[in-house]
């Protein structure tokens, strides 16, 4: 199809919110031929559906696609960034990080939404039949990879994708389809140049050391990793290093150069979301009795939340995602590393549901309140 189609793409992603957008041929790049080694190492962990062959070629993730539409949504807001060793948390009390990208609304429901739209104006524009399916993180599709060859970015050394003006914190989502469209890069140009250089900041600042190399990854040992997908008890090995977080991770993000001049976003559904002191929901759940906050949340608090709490105020959240058992762990854990001692106010509160938890029959459950009891004796 003529560039002018691409290029009208291009401008009604942004005239629906996206920062940028690109257009690539479905191939099989080299970074996606390197999936099934990487695997066979054991770098995926627990998740198996990594493993899915159409991760490793486009032209297998659905029939007849000719081409991949990539946008790319910025969530940067102005908070303090989690390596911010002066964050005091909520009245100083012990508190948790949960990554940024996890602050507000799912981002698969807000991506989702923009990418329907583009595609209900490409069959505006387009008028033979064609296919065409968005995926935000939800289908074997390797996003980052044909942003890449999209011309949005390269992918750095801590594994993200990363852009020149706008950092890496930002959300990708992708539409396949069989339109024969133009790529954004002509024939001749290339994917933009890799600017890491010899900057290794992503790397030592790991407090997992996750990276085996440069833009190779151990997910097993990475903090969003262990909090978010693994299932069962955390290897005690990384206990001490995972500090305060209770989701997700965003160090390696944090102290990359290139997003200290990323722009702020204000976009409301990315603003960290906050409880208001409410005592039962319609449902008889008991919520918070103070205004509680996904940013820097106080661990006291998220370790007394019962699953209809969880249910109740982590709908349309990102955080629904580790559920209720994981995150009751990972707050154990990060209790465990809180430096909360006798002589402090709220030692005895937390002990005592510390030990509340040490009965639990979940032996998951039971064996993470243990251990943090015994750090903060």
């Amino acid at each position: 199809m003529p560039r002018a189609d691409t290029l009208w793409i291009v401008d009604q992603a942004k005239s629906l919110g996206f920062d940028l957008c690109g257009v690539v041929r479905a191939e099989k790049f080299p970074e996606l031929q390197r999936m099934p080694e990487w695997l066979a190492r054991g770098y995926g962990g627990e998740m198996k559906y990594l493993a899915d062959p159409r991760r490793s070629d486009p032209q297998t993730a659905m029939p007849g696609i000719r081409s991949a539409i990539v946008s790319l949504l910025n969530y940067n807001t102005a908070r303090s960034l989690s390596i911010n060793s002066a964050l005091p948390g909520k009245d100083g009390k012990p508190s948790g990080w949960i990554s940024r990208y996890a602050w507000g609304d799912d981002y698969h429901d807000v991506l989702r939404e923009r990418l329907d739209a583009l595609v209900e104006s490409l069959r505006e524009r387009f008028t033979s039949p064609f296919d065409a399916r968005a995926y935000v993180d939800t289908g074997p599709v390797q996003e980052r990879v044909l942003a890449k060859y999209a011309g949005l970015g390269w992918l750095g050394k801590n594994t993200l994708l990363l852009n020149q003006m706008l950092g890496s914190f930002f959300f990708l989502g992708a539409i396949l389809t069989t339109l024969d469209l133009e790529p954004t890069l002509g024939a001749n140009e290339l994917p933009p140049p890799d600017l890491c250089g010899s900057c290794r900041r992503c790397l030592d600042a790991c407090p997992t050391q996750a990276f085996v190399e440069p833009y190779v990854m151990d997910a097993r040992k990475c903090i969003s990793y262990l909090t978010i997908e693994l299932r069962g008890p955390i290897p005690e090995e990384f206990r001490a290093a995972m500090g305060n977080h209770v989701f997700g991770c965003d160090i390696c993000q944090d102290v990359c150069p290139w997003n200290r001049r990323a722009p702020i976003v204000t976009l409301a559904p990315f603003h960290a979301r906050v409880f208001p002191a409410l005592e039962e929901n319609d449902a008889g759940a008991s919520l918070p009795l103070q205004d509680e906050s996904l940013y820097l949340p106080r661990l006291e608090w998220l370790l007394g939340l019962s699953e209809a709490d969880f249910r109740e105020l982590f709908h349309g959240s990102p955080v629904k995602r580790t559920r209720w058992r994981g995150l009751l762990r990972n707050a154990c854990i990060a209790l465990g590393n809180s430096g909360v001692r006798p002589r402090m106010a709220e030692h005895r509160r937390i002990a005592d549901a510390l030990a509340r938890l040490a009965a639990s029959e979940d032996e998951v459950l039971a064996e993470s309140a243990r251990w943090a009891l015994s750090r903060i004796q």
